[in-house]
């Protein structure tokens, strides 16, 4: 499909004021950031292929794509209102003739003005077979599994029951055979559309809501490196994003205080880096975690990200040391191909004696556990908010893993453009 001429504008969303406490320069950059901008340019002509239909997307952003869904009570008053204004065809001079052509038209204009919107609905919302892996997940997570396709179903299967009924009584309206059959048929079709459709209309309700739900998902751009942030909850993750980046999540001493993944943006060396909070892991099988943390490990299955490994020996986060390790271990062993920094936090809060939990068993430890509760893990950054120490090295380190998480997206991309070519 070619595109020519003209101006072609983009509107970006996100959530969080572009700023950042650490940007260095206030020019722009050739990273595309995400923002809330217009961004317009000139194009001559664009072509785009046609993806096999067995493919999922390799890129992100269907959410910000999503048709705007009127409620159900809208689309039926309006319905209501343009289809009686519809007037029978001129010429007519037969009354009972006249009277039933008025009814089947308006009848037929009833049924599409509800037929058409919710075709539009099925049409335009994406197959979640086809969507980036990372986006599946997401909707899986966050409406439930089978929800969005179950919606989905329900809206086309409204539509075909407005379809039905809207041929029906409009073939009955064109059998009539005086005007007042004609004015009761008319009567007798609109009030069934309209019944049905405020008994059914719900699942329109649920569309828009799902459409509102994943409009409000943070954007990811797959080709800005990102630091995502991971470990237990209430480890201190979000207090380090609050410092790292333009993100301001809530920061309270509860388990999975983020409820959701977070997105921040970093300006370092006039370069533009993504940041992503995301809820705590805690120590049990997949089979047993709740969506909150399958969202992280979506995050960690499915986008291109640095690591950065938050870990608390103090005690306070409610994770003990020993299941933080365990926890840490299992997690760097699955995602080993990622980009990886650790980092102990409340250092301020250390105590010279390692903190060991009452349900611990030393005995069955060994001198590496031992070495972790002390110190985290070897070449570990220790770090406090408070009185923000280690917070330079940190960001220094932060930087340096950005700079070749981008060369390792460059890096894949000059090999995709390659396999395309060849």
């Amino acid at each position: 499909m070619a595109l020519r001429g003209g101006f072609s504008t983009q509107l970006q969303l996100r959530q969080i004021p572009r700023t950042s406490p650490f940007s260095l320069g206030g020019t722009t950059t050739k990273y595309r950031s995400l923002c809330l901008c217009r961004q317009i340019q000139t194009t001559t002509s664009v072509v785009t292929e046609n993806k096999p239909k067995n493919e999922s997307s390799t890129s992100v952003g269907a959410f910000q794509k999503l048709p705007m869904v009127m409620p159900s009570v809208d689309i039926l008053y309006s319905a209501l209102r343009k289809a009686k204004r519809v007037a029978p065809t001129k010429g007519i001079a037969n009354i009972a003739k006249r009277e039933r052509n008025k009814a089947a038209k308006q009848l037929d204009a009833l049924m599409k003005e509800l037929a058409v919107p919710l075709r539009g609905y099925t049409e335009n919302f994406p197959n979640r077979k086809y969507l980036h892996p990372y986006e599946g997940s997401l909707i899986e997570l966050t409406l439930g599994d089978g929800n969005y396709d179950k919606i989905l179903k329900s809206v086309n299967a409204l539509r075909k029951k407005v379809v039905f009924i809207g041929k029906e009584h409009a073939s009955l309206c064109a059998k009539s055979v005086s005007k007042r059959e004609a004015e009761e048929r008319l009567n007798e079709g609109m009030v069934r559309l309209e019944e049905m459709f405020n008994r059914e209309g719900k699942a329109v309700d649920d569309l828009l809501n799902v459409a509102k739900t994943l409009r409000a998902m943070p954007v990811v751009d797959l080709e800005t490196p990102t630091l995502c942030l991971v470990g237990a909850p209430n480890v201190g993750k979000s207090s380090l994003v609050r410092v790292l980046s333009t993100g301001k999540p809530e920061v309270c001493n509860y388990p999975f205080t983020t409820r959701g993944i977070l997105m921040g943006h970093i300006t370092l060396s006039y370069q533009n880096f993504q940041v992503t909070d995301t809820p705590g892991l805690l120590k049990r099988s997949d089979e047993e975690r709740n969506n909150l943390e399958k969202l992280t490990l979506a995050v960690l299955s499915h986008l291109p990200t640095a690591i950065l490994y938050v870990h608390d020996l103090t005690g306070e986060c409610g994770t003990s040391p020993s299941d933080q390790f365990k926890i840490y271990k299992e997690i760097k062993e699955r995602f080993s191909n990622h980009l990886w920094l650790d980092v102990v936090s409340k250092c301020d809060l250390l105590n010279t004696s390692p903190v060991v939990f009452i349900t611990e068993n030393r005995d069955d430890e060994g001198s590496e556990m031992e070495r972790y509760r002390k110190m985290g893990p070897e070449g570990a950054i220790r770090v406090s908010v408070k009185n923000e120490d280690g917070l330079n090295e940190l960001k220094d380190r932060v930087h340096q893993q950005l700079v070749a998480q981008m060369e390792r997206i460059g890096s894949q991309s000059n090999k995709d453009e390659a396999q395309v070519v060849t």
